[in-house]
């Protein structure tokens, strides 16, 4: 495999499964099942409907997040290619890449998907800001950095 791919498949890999990790506990301490926190990814294309359909929704729900775990890591990897800065300073550039993900996310994909509407606090909007830090900006960052760095 080529850098860009190893970098690629590991940052995705890793943040997929560190991001599924914090979703899944920092719900259950909000006493939210797992099945539910995933029938509410899917929800994002079947709607409220997601709900209603049991496991096969919460797999699809975790197959949606892992795909987007991975265009969140194909995306900063060709960003690499072009911006020396993202593999030479990963710890900054993948903490800022958190960041705009979580924003991206919440400004225009999921007011554009078909998930139920939710209020949201100050409390878990910083939570969630952390977790895209630590578990997808930092993954797909020091991945990249340790695959795709020129010799």
């Amino acid at each position: 495999m080529t850098g860009l791919v190893r970098g690629i498949f590991w940052g995705g890999t890793i943040c997929g499964v560190l991001d599924a990790l914090a979703a899944t506990i920092s719900f259950a301490i909000l006493r939210v099942a797992p099945t539910r926190v995933w029938q509410n990814v899917a929800s994002g294309l079947l709607g409220p409907k997601a709900f209603q359909m049991g496991k096969p929704a919460a797999m699809l729900g975790l197959i949606f997040h892992f795909v987007i775990a991975f265009s969140a890591a194909t995306i900063f990897c060709l960003a690499a290619l072009k911006t020396s800065f993202l593999l030479s300073m990963p710890i900054i550039s993948g903490a800022a890449y958190g960041v705009a993900v979580f924003i991206v996310m919440n400004l225009v994909v999921l007011p554009l998907s078909a998930m139920p509407k939710r209020p949201s606090s100050r409390t878990r909007m910083i939570t969630q800001i952390v977790i895209h830090i630590f578990c997808v900006g930092l993954p797909i960052s020091l991945s990249a950095s340790r695959f795709m760095q020129r010799s």
